[in-house]
Order: structure tokens, then C-alpha cells, then sequence
């Protein structure tokens, strides 16, 4: 049945950051499909730029492709584009891409600003290749220099969690807010986002950050191998 809905019109904004280099890396995104490919897809307008890319290539070439999202807009843009999805507990991805907020010299990430990186680590995890695909101003000395690291929290231990961070060095904490509702976000998970400032970010750090009880994810992401892929 076909619903003839126009809500997936407006879950991207007209005007995207930085477009013209984003949808050159999109394009070398796309270049990877094959027939039968399972594709982990992450989060943001790169990736949604990456999607529009493979979804003509698909339809170009008739090809077999299924995707992995990992929130709920890219669920529901792959449905718009015709992209059959499918989740991990069925398949495993052949690989996965995304963006990032932030990439360092050692190609450790932070990423998050969509909330979604606990389920963007977790099929990150599950792939055997990982591409990143930013432009250059994504580009840092260290991490930390221009966004906080995001950080997934239970509800109930918010005030626990915090006092923990502090005593990881960090020097600012502030609960996310929400734009479209009154209050704080509520990721996909049903848990709170803070943001969090760390003058230092050691090569430990996401494991420290996670070894937090009442943490369920943060928007770290040193132990994972991926190629990143620069416009």
C-alpha cells in the first residue's frame, strides 16, 4: 500500500553545510554498492546525501540493497527512497558509513550531535568495513577543539553520572536541550544527552566515560577501525 505521505520531505533542511563537498564524498560512497549489499547507514546530512547518491544508483543499475539504519529519520528516508531495511538482529552489515563531528590525527571520532551513537557504534561494531566521509573542516589537532563529547545517559542516574565526569576532568556539563519540544532530548533509547567539555581527551577516555554506571553510550570513538574519506 502506498501511503502517499509527504512527512519524509521535511526531515532535511533545504539549505545543507557545506553541500557541495559533502555530496562529492557521497559520491564515492555510492561508487562501493554492489548487488546484495546490507549497508549500515549512519546518521546526519552527510549521510542523508549519501543515501539520495545510492538510491540512484540502485535504480540506475536495478540493483539488490538493504539497509541498516541507525535512527529514525534515516529509517524513514530509506523507506521514501525505495531502500529495503532490515535490522541487525537479521542481518549483518558488509559494511557501514557515516559522518563525524570531529576526526584527529589517529582518526579517533567524536560524533553525536544526532544523538544516535549508541546504535551508530553498535552496527559500526558489527561491520567489517567502516568509512567515514567528512570535508575538511571536520579536521582537528585534538578532539574536543570545536564540539563537546556527547554522552547517553539512564534518566534516573543523571546526577550520578555527572559527578563521575567531573571526576574524569570535565570542566562543563549541560543537558541538551530540545528544539521541537519543551525540556531535554530524549534519544531513541528513551535517555538523556549531556554535553561535555573536556580541556583534555586522553586516548582512554571512551572507556573511561563508559565504565560509568548509568552511561549507555558516548559520542567517542577511538577503538574502532574505519577509512576515513576526506572531500
Amino acid at each position: 500500500m502506498d501511503w502517499n505521505s509527504s512527512i519524509t520531505n521535511s526531515l532535511w533542511p533545504d539549505s545543507i553545510q557545506n553541500r557541495e563537498s559533502k555530496e562529492k564524498v557521497a559520491e564515492q560512497i555510492a561508487n562501493k554498492v554492489k548487488d546484495g549489499d546490507t549497508i549500515g547507514v549512519g546518521s546526519g546530512s552527510t549521510s542523508y546525501l549519501a543515501l539520495l547518491a545510492i538510491a540512484q544508483k540502485i535504480k540506475t543499475e536495478a540493483l539488490s540493497v538493504r539497509a541498516i539504519p541507525t535512527s529514525i529519520e534515516i529509517a524513514l528516508t530509506c523507506i521514501s527512497l525505495g531502500i529495503p531495511v532490515v535490522s541487525l538482529q537479521e542481518n549483518r552489515p558488509d559494511w557501514y558509513f557515516d559522518g563525524a563531528d570531529e576526526v584527529d590525527p589517529n582518526n579517533h571520532l567524536i560524533k553525536g550531535r544526532g544523538g544516535a551513537m549508541f546504535k551508530e557504534k553498535l552496527i559500526m561494531s558489527a561491520s567489517s568495513r567502516n568509512y567515514i566521509i567528512i570535508d575538511k573542516s571536520k579536521l582537528v589537532e585534538k578532539l574536543g577543539a570545536q564540539f563537546p563529547v556527547p554522552v547517553e545517559v539512564f534518566p534516573s542516574a543523571l546526577m550520578a553520572v555527572e559527578a563521575e565526569l567531573k571526576k574524569l576532568g570535565a570542566t562543563k556539563i549541560l543537558l541538551r536541550p530540545a528544539q521541537g519540544k519543551d525540556g531535554p532530548i530524549i534519544s531513541e533509547n528513551g535517555n538523556l544527552i549531556l554535553d561535555v567539555r573536556f580541556d583534555q581527551i586522553d586516548k582512554d577516555m571512551e572507556t573511561k566515560i563508559k565504565c560509568i554506571t548509568g552511561v549507555i553510550e558516548s559520542g567517542l570513538f577511538q577503538n574502532l577501525k574505519a577509512e576515513i574519506i576526506i572531500a
